[in-house]
């Protein structure tokens, strides 16, 4: 998606942008001074306000830069930085006041307002032709229903509104149970699916597709344990083949050419290279990507290595330099050390050359890092300015939520045709899976979706929604300076409601004055 924006419209646009972006999240109300008919005047006008709610999810405390990833990747099996950074949130130090999610908060609550006050806009709206109407529609109650998806995975019950609010009620909102939330979204996603297209070509690559509303309605009902109904979500995105897996496991994440990021896997994805009027940027891959450091007493030493004489850094990174590549990242998310190990996985399972990597050009690095994730090209990918997409769905997901979901619902019998399906990718010779109890299925998909999807933003949510988070950080090893299986407790399967957000609005403490076990 790479619109660009110029007009006049646009400065306005922002300005509404930017009113409601600030931290009182409930506080502005625009409706006296836009109006339906004055507002949205034209098709374009519509596309420019939905091309500013997609910006929204570009900021630092959702995909840009380690926003949602703190919360779905930390404080589990997988991963966590290579010193002693970001403990208060993987040693679940979290308290109000500390690491409790105010910023992915009032982010994630600007696209609630947003979505909803440009909803109020576009329907009805006779300025508008038929198609932009409806497709606008579409896009906007998917992303709002991705940002109620964030919302209440991490706090659980929430504020909730879906139409505009006077700004004295939208002040004092308390908290509505997460179960109401989701089943208002679960209604919107499917009127989603029938006004959203199939596909998108050229600058519009990036938008939400029909697809991507039934791959999110089916982790609402993955996440609620609905199974039937998460498996019907997942066979309309398998059975209509508008996606196939790649033959390549590795090839999923090839973003080495900025211009060609998209793949027929990917259901959705945050597309950093969408003129949006902000950033054409993400770092995130910066906490994928090593870093280079001499140790002090390794600066002034030099070595000889096939001829080449200097410090082991410097002679290194001239090797680097003759491929445009360096390691200039900030080594914030590295395996964990038996993650990382490939005695730990199966044997003959592809996926771990593509995911993992402990030596680079013959040299063997001081961790390991996920190569999946990086890219350490310094020609179109410079440090704090890279270009690659954050992949939200892909279509291996949705196939093994869908053997998920059969299991649960039915046993094993039919699920082995979706796990399989993407083992048939991940091993050579094959392996498919047989002969399992239910209870055996279900505990082999707790590692399938790990080496599958790891280091994806989905780890974490998964062991929350089994009820294993808690055992399963005790049980697993960490570097010396992380010990999170020392702190956790039951509440932390949850957040605090952020203390910023109790200062300005006391009535979220109502439903529950412990807030969430954190008092």
């Amino acid at each position: 998606m790479k619109t660009i924006i110029t007009n006049r419209f646009f400065v306005v646009l922002m300005g509404l942008l930017v009113l409601s972006s600030c931290d009182k999240f409930l506080e502005e109300d625009l409706r006296d001074q836009i109006t339906p008919d004055a507002f949205f005047n034209n098709d374009k006008e519509a596309e420019l306000a939905v091309n500013g709610v997609y910006r929204l999810y570009h900021d630092n405390n959702l995909y840009r830069q380690r926003g949602l990833d703190d919360f779905y990747t930390s404080g589990a099996d997988i991963q966590a930085a290579n010193r002693d950074v970001n403990g208060a949130i993987h040693n679940y130090l979290i308290q109000e006041g500390t690491s409790d999610g105010n910023g992915t908060w009032i982010q994630l609550y600007r696209v609630v307002n947003n979505t909803t006050e440009f909803i109020t806009n576009i329907e009805g709206n006779e300025n508008l032709s038929e198609e932009a109407r409806g497709q606008r529609l579409g896009e906007l109650l998917f992303l709002r229903a991705l940002a109620y998806f964030h919302l209440t995975n991490l706090w659980g019950d929430v504020p909730f509104y879906t139409g505009q609010l006077p700004v004295l009620e939208r002040s004092v909102l308390g908290r509505t149970p997460k179960a109401e939330i989701r089943s208002a979204m679960k209604i919107d996603l499917t009127r989603a699916f029938d006004l959203l297209p199939s596909s998108y070509s050229g600058s519009s690559l990036g938008r939400a597709t029909k697809w991507a509303a039934a791959t999110l309605k089916a982790k609402y009902h993955l996440f609620d344990k609905e199974w039937a109904l998460a498996k019907a979500e997942c066979d309309i995105v398998i059975d209509q083949k508008a996606h196939s897996l790649l033959d390549n496991y590795a090839d999923v994440f090839d973003q080495s050419d900025p211009s060609n990021q998209y793949n027929n896997e990917l259901i959705f994805v945050i597309d950093f290279e969408a003129d949006l009027g902000g950033p054409l940027n993400t770092t995130r891959t910066d906490d994928y990507n090593p870093r280079i450091r001499d140790e002090p007493a390794n600066r002034n030493k030099d070595t000889v290595v096939d001829g080449v004489s200097g410090s082991k850094v410097n002679i290194f990174q001239g090797l680097l330099r003759t491929r445009n590549e360096d390691m200039t990242g900030y080594g914030w998310s590295v395996p964990l050390p038996e993650f990382s190990l490939r005695e730990n996985w199966q044997d003959g399972d592809l996926r771990y050359d593509a995911t993992i990597v402990t030596e680079y050009l013959g040299w063997k690095l001081s961790f390991p890092y996920f190569r999946k994730n990086w890219n350490l090209d310094q020609e179109n990918s410079l440090r704090e300015n890279h270009p690659e997409n954050f992949i939200v769905f892909r279509l291996a997901d949705v196939y093994l939520m869908a053997a998920e979901a059969e299991n649960e619902a039915n046993g094993p019998g039919n699920a082995y045709a979706y796990v399989n399906k993407v083992r048939e990718r991940a091993f050579e010779p094959d392996q498919p899976w047989s002969g399992m109890s239910q209870s055996q299925f279900r505990e082999a998909m707790y590692d399938e979706r790990k080496f599958e999807l790891s280091a994806e933003g989905h780890r974490r949510m998964d062991l929350i929604r089994w009820g294993i988070l808690l055992e399963t950080v005790k049980s697993v090893q960490h570097r010396a300076w992380n010990n999170p299986g020392a702190n956790i407790q039951p509440y932390h399967v949850l957040l605090p409601i952020p203390q910023n957000q109790l200062e300005l609005n006391p009535n979220l403490l109502e439903s529950d004055p412990t807030n969430n076990g954190y008092r």
